[in-house]
């Protein structure tokens, strides 16, 4: 196939140049060190630190506050010491506070600690700054581990490890113990590793330490780290991990929805079961298999104002199969929630030396994609089957340095979606980043109206939206040049998408546009009490469409304020804003808007934003109107085990000259949570969308021993008002329990 030439070409090449480009010596000279002392034996955690073998380990301290203070003495001691057997990796944290009492720490959910005092341990094992392991532990023992890449941190990847504190009357203590078996690290007998050390005090600010220096004029965290040594002949053992479940629901619905009288019918108790099964050889190779897997989610999806939308929302992934090997693929080329209803999929990750490689492969049911344009996109929801795959590869060449070849294809019965390109990363003279993505895609629609009749045309090309069997390719390039400094940074942003792009693995929704987008800011640190830092700047932005016509452009001022109290502010406003839709070039489209954010003590936190000003009403006669976006959020922590969060949107939009409304509409939404421990919770979310005159009730109860052996049970219920005499009805209804259980062999 001519698309996969042209990325072998394009491979190869990079391959052969780049390393000469892009490698260069990396420098680890004058880093700190902690070392690992070996044990003999594994032990229980207690977080008290009173197990003898601590002793074997000289502790080093987190001396230093580098936000919002710059690398000036910590105000809090922290000591840390580590340790490791053949099975684990151990550190040990002494927390001292000289104010014990305003220890923030509350008991929740896995992943939901980072707003409360909290230790974190950044693993980079390979020392290649690429990517990042994240653990981290509050007062409570509860944990919330992340992925650091290049692009930031990615909070929906799990692992299996261990943890364990205790507070006491100087402060708290943690014991944690990572198996190497959830580890990728390399395959020879002495492990240097980079390692980054953070301490969280949350009190008037948000006061972090470092036991390294973390300098403001460095992006990133990983490379600043220190090194972890002394691990030795820690032998990369073969697993294997079976992760069955069973889930069991029962739906109801109204017969005719017309008639709310005819009462909710149920269809008959449905199971299902299903499962999958991991092998690992080593750390650097797994390989995971699921059969009719359950990619089920058990939160809801927070409701978004979408009236004056004319692109596909983005919703967060919470499926289980799809956060691993994340780091290696990005948004909006590949979404993993394109893969709709699997029957099975399966994945290959490794890395061998500075080769990573990944492959997925998914039978997708009820096939969804989506047909993006200059002006709006559709989504595209089938009935049909479809075979989806994507390969990538990724070559780091160490300080923040890749480049990466990508490969994915989506084939349906009559129709198919290949996509090939290359992405890479280059930083050079410490502190400037070049990169980007190029790609090629090639797509054959479908040749059934009766899905997709839009005939909206692509650009000036001969193709449309409609599925009438057209075939085309299409090309996208996004590049970025940026530069960091303490006291300030800036970044050009270039983009140039084909009317005839498409992916349809991803979540695209713009094509047809050339963009050039600038912005630089300013950062001063003022010696006011109640300020921690202050950003200004603009950003400018130019884009034409493929006929050379202006499609948009604005430019935006902006200010951000740090404030003691944990409180962040934000404004900006569009001192020029023009845009073309529907053939109409619209001007003076003014408007501004703010963020707040506040956490001022641990019992209570708000955040609000909005715009106001002038919108385009994105519709077939197409108009600038005058209105508002809103949206608030509160969250109350009575005591260490209640979260009850209350959150508000509201819309509005109406004619600037006759001033008739177009919309007008508010989302309330409720949720109430009681963690009994740091395994069990009891919620409920109750939510109104006054857009769709729909109200949801959605109790669970919810059992996790660790991230993957779970219980829930719960159910979902909808209500519609019908303004007669049946009043709120309910209209549609499931219950469902759901097990998981992880067995390691």
């Amino acid at each position: 196939m001519k698309i996969i030439r042209y990325i072998n070409f394009v491979v190869l090449t990079f391959l052969v140049f780049g390393s000469c480009f892009f490698a260069k010596d990396k420098n680890d000279d004058g880093k700190p060190e902690i070392k690992a002392m070996r044990i003999d034996e594994s032990f229980e955690l207690t977080g008290k630190l009173d197990n003898p073998n601590w002793v074997k380990s000289a502790p080093i301290d987190l001396n230093i506050e580098f936000r919002p203070g710059d690398n000036i003495p910590a105000p809090q001691k922290t000591t840390v010491r580590a340790l490791y057997d053949d099975k684990f990796l151990y550190f040990g944290v002494e927390c001292y506070d000289t104010n014990p009492e305003e220890i923030r720490a509350n008991i929740t959910d896995r992943d939901k600690m980072f707003s409360d005092d909290f230790i974190v341990f950044v693993l980079d094992t390979y020392g290649d700054y690429q990517r990042a392991y994240e653990f981290a532990v509050n007062p409570y023992g509860i944990q919330g581990d992340l992925l650091a890449t290049e692009t930031g941190e990615d909070e929906s990847i799990d692992w299996i490890w261990h943890s364990a504190a205790a507070k006491n009357d100087k402060g708290w203590t943690v014991e944690i113990a990572i198996p190497f078996s959830s580890l990728s690290f390399p395959e020879k007998d002495i492990q240097t590793w980079v390692l980054s050390i953070s301490r969280n005090i949350p009190r008037s600010s948000r006061i972090q330490t470092s036991w390294t220096r973390i300098e403001r004029d460095v992006q990133g965290f990983i490379t600043q780290g220190g090194l972890l040594t002394g691990i030795e002949n820690i032998k990369q053992t073969s697993s294997v991990e079976l992760l069955p479940y069973a889930i069991g629901q029962q739906i109801g619905k109204l017969p005719d929805s017309d008639n709310p009288g005819s009462g909710i019918k149920y269809d008959k108790f449905q199971g299902r079961i299903g499962g999958g099964i991991k092998y690992s050889p080593n750390s650097n190779f797994s390989l995971d298999a699921v059969i009719n897997p359950d990619f089920s989610q058990i939160e809801s999806d927070a409701a978004q104002i979408s009236v004056n939308t004319t692109f596909a929302l983005e919703y967060e992934e919470k499926r289980p199969f799809f956060l691993i090997g994340g780091g290696l693929l990005r948004q909006p080329m590949y979404y993993s929630r394109s893969i709709n209803d699997p029957l099975g999929a399966a994945r290959v990750l490794g890395k061998s030396g500075k080769l990573s490689y990944l492959y997925m492969g998914a039978y997708d049911r009820n096939t969804v994609f989506v047909i993006p344009g200059d002006d709006g996109s559709s989504t595209v929801a089938t009935s049909l089957k479809s075979y989806a795959n994507i390969g990538k590869l990724r070559y780091d060449f160490g300080d923040e340095d890749y480049i990466g070849a990508l490969l994915m294809s989506r084939n349906l019965s009559g129709g198919y979606n290949y996509l090939a390109g290359f992405d890479w990363n280059y930083k050079f003279w410490n502190n400037w980043y070049f990169g980007g993505e190029a790609f090629l895609s090639q797509t054959k629609e479908l040749n059934d109206t009766s899905i997709l009749s839009d005939e909206r045309n692509f650009g000036s090309t001969k193709y449309n939206a409609a599925l009438n069997g057209e075939n085309y390719w299409g090309s996208g390039l996004h590049m970025t040049l940026k530069r960091t400094e303490k006291s300030y940074y800036f970044g050009l942003t270039l983009n140039d998408f084909a009317p005839t792009y498409q992916t349809y693995n991803g979540l695209f929704s713009l094509t047809g546009y050339r963009q050039l987008n600038y912005y630089f800011t300013f950062v001063r640190y003022p010696e006011i009490s109640f300020i921690n830092e202050i950003r200004f700047g603009s950003s400018f932005n130019l884009e034409f469409n493929y006929d050379n016509l202006k499609r948009e452009q604005y430019i935006q001022p902006y200010l951000s304020i740090w404030l003691k109290g944990q409180t962040f502010f934000n404004t900006y406003f569009f001192l020029s804003n023009d845009e073309r839709f529907k053939g109409t070039y619209f001007t003076k489209i003014n408007r501004a808007g703010f963020v707040l954010t506040s956490k001022p003590i641990n019992e209570i936190s708000l955040s609000i934003n909005g715009e106001v000003g002038k919108f385009i009403h994105y519709s077939d006669d197409p108009s600038i109107g005058y209105g508002h976006d809103f949206n608030a959020e509160v969250t109350l922590q009575p005591t260490s085990k209640i979260n009850i969060t209350f959150s508000y949107a509201r819309g509005r939009l109406s004619d600037n000259e006759t001033s008739e409304l177009f919309y007008d509409g508010n989302i309330y939404r409720a949720v109430a949570i009681y963690q009994f421990s740091p395994e069990i919770f009891f919620r409920t979310i109750f939510q109104y969308d006054s857009f769709e005159k729909i109200y949801q009730v959605y109790p669970l109860f919810s059992y996790k021993l660790n991230a993957f052996t779970t219980f829930f049970a719960g159910a979902t219920s909808n209500y519609l008002d019908y303004k007669n005499q049946y009043g709120i009805t309910n209209t549609d209804q499931q219950y469902f329990i759901k097990l998981q259980y992880l067995v390691g062999i």
